[in-house]
């Protein structure tokens, strides 16, 4: 399991454990799977996708980075929403 932070500068949107993380970065979509190895990306504009238990929570974001580091993720963004 990934633990994941989904921060941007009006609230924290979502915190806890999934299995599976897409999200876009500035020079295409990255996906993230438990014991992925460190690292650091800046976020482009696109949808979010948090999987677990054959379920997906979707938020649009615009900007920010992603860090990998030990099973966990920060997604810090400029600006989320969730998705419709």
């Amino acid at each position: 399991m990934l633990k994941v932070s989904v921060i941007s500068p009006e609230s924290v949107l979502f915190e806890g454990e999934v299995e599976s993380l897409v999200a876009p970065a500035f020079d295409g979509e990255v996906g993230i799977l438990p014991s992925h190895a460190p690292m650091v990306t800046l976020l482009g504009r696109g949808t979010l996708r948090l999987g677990s238990g054959g379920t997906q929570r979707r938020f649009v974001v615009a900007g920010g980075f992603l860090q990998v580091a030990d099973d966990t993720v920060r997604v810090v963004t400029e600006q989320a929403a969730p998705a419709a």
